[in-house]
């Protein structure tokens, strides 16, 4: 028996087994498409607009389906009814986040918005009363909104009646409210800084949603071997955890955890306490991805 031959043996035999694993793991899934070997219902799928798509099987398999892209089968709520019913009456089922290769990359369960389990819940209680301490829901967040506002005025005044861009301004402004908060910073409408953060961001944010994530998501070992939008996205998630990682490093230099600025230095004051949830939760990694969370939440382009 060749070489050849021993390999194509393996590969069919490792092919059956997961097939006949995944029978077993996904006999109890609701009704859906038939899914072809491998690459379940891709071809099925308007994977540009799968939204579309989910409407019309709907028709056919009710309001709860299964759909399998790739090797991932996955469940389809469809429509106001079940998906309130979903988020209201079984919250806890629905509380996790999805396992998503693309995303585990980067973030491998650390944050709040791709977190899972009790680091989602020890960041998310963290995050929100941070958030409240610096302002958010209080006046105090409402007078920086209110200066910014009027920085802003000022920047459309500039133009002396001429045709302009505004988009760049106005999301600058919106992100600087967030900035505050984080680093107790504005920047300049104009900035590099900023300018090149909204870029990355915004083209991650759009790129998240391309075809190109979800095959990722589906076959990840091929696709880290293949060109396409999941590598623009790792470079610059890279990019901007850079400027993350310089940013808290120089704030731990000067760090008072009796005079806390901001939320990046009620992070680092809770790595000090030397409780156990310290250096459980309260790293780097975990900084680095929350206030990439933060950033991309507050600094979006909301005409996206």
């Amino acid at each position: 028996m060749d070489l050849f031959t021993v390999l194509l043996s393996f590969v069919v035999i490792l092919f059956l087994a997961i097939v006949f694993k995944n029978q077993g793991k996904y006999k109890n899934f609701p009704p859906g498409p038939k899914p072809l070997p491998i690459i379940g219902n891709v071809f099925s799928l308007d994977m540009s607009k799968p939204h579309k798509t989910f409407m019309e099987l709907s028709t056919t398999y009710g309001p709860i389906f299964s759909v399998q892209i790739g090797m991932t089968k996955t469940v389809v709520l469809c429509g106001y009814e079940v998906v309130k019913d979903a988020l209201i009456n079984h919250a806890d089922v629905f509380s996790d986040r999805p396992y998503a290769p693309v995303t585990e990359k980067f973030a491998k369960n650390n944050g709040v918005i791709f977190s899972n389990g009790e680091n989602w819940k020890v960041m998310r209680r963290f995050t929100l009363s941070t958030l409240r301490d610096y302002g958010m829901g209080k006046k105090t967040i409402e007078n920086k909104i209110i200066e910014e506002a009027k920085c802003l005025v000022q920047k459309f005044k500039s133009y002396e009646g001429k045709t302009f861009d505004n988009l760049t301004s106005i999301n600058a402004a919106v992100a600087n409210i967030i900035v505050a908060i984080l680093l107790s910073h504005r920047f300049d409408y104009e900035d590099p800084t900023i300018l090149k953060l909204m870029a990355v961001i915004n083209e991650n944010i759009r790129l998240l949603g391309s075809p190109w994530v979800r095959l990722y998501n589906s076959f990840p070992l091929l696709m880290d071997w293949l060109p396409g939008a999941h590598r623009t996205i790792f470079g610059n998630i890279k990019e901007f955890q850079k400027f993350i990682r310089a940013t808290f490093t120089k704030q731990k230099t000067e760090l008072d955890v009796n005079d806390q600025r901001n939320l990046i230095d009620a992070f680092l004051t809770k790595q000090q306490e030397g409780k156990p949830e310290s250096t459980e939760y309260f790293h780097n990694e975990n900084l680095t991805i929350l206030v990439g969370n933060l950033f991309a939440a507050g600094m979006g382009d909301f005409y996206s």
